[in-house]
């Protein structure tokens, strides 16, 4: 099967709030299995070798996520309400700044994972289960 008919099937199958959740949820799985190590590092010799031996990537790779969803969330023509868009623009955010601070070895992974798995379960439809 081709890349192209594989991408339609994908999206003649799962909703956009499906897809969004898959697509998160595989960057967060990647930054689970990573987490630890980083946040238990010792040395800033330590986090560095763990950045360079791909963790970098991962972190890279949440961050465009989080950009992707800020940009489709400023889009005048998303339909989410308006005080939940500037909040989840406002996350976003934060999340670049967190990530930054994470590359420079000044914060820990965690909160990352924290606020994935929080809106994964909103897009599970776990409204009452997000930010806890």
């Amino acid at each position: 099967m081709s890349i192209t008919a594989y991408k339609r099937t994908i999206t003649e199958t799962e909703s956009p709030r499906q897809i969004e959740r898959r697509i998160l949820s595989n960057v967060t799985a990647d930054l689970e299995s990573r987490h630890l190590a980083f946040d238990q590092a010792a040395t800033s010799g330590d986090k560095l070798a763990l950045l360079a031996d791909g963790l970098r990537d991962s972190l890279w790779h949440n961050e465009r996520i989080w950009m992707a969803l800020r940009n489709d969330l400023a889009d005048s023509g998303n339909a989410l309400p308006p005080d939940l868009r500037a909040g989840l623009i406002s996350l976003a955010l934060w999340v670049e700044t967190h990530t930054q601070k994470v590359l420079a070895g000044q914060q820990k992974i965690k909160p990352l994972l924290d606020i994935n798995r929080s809106i994964i379960r909103g897009l599970e439809g776990n409204p009452m289960h997000v930010m806890e």
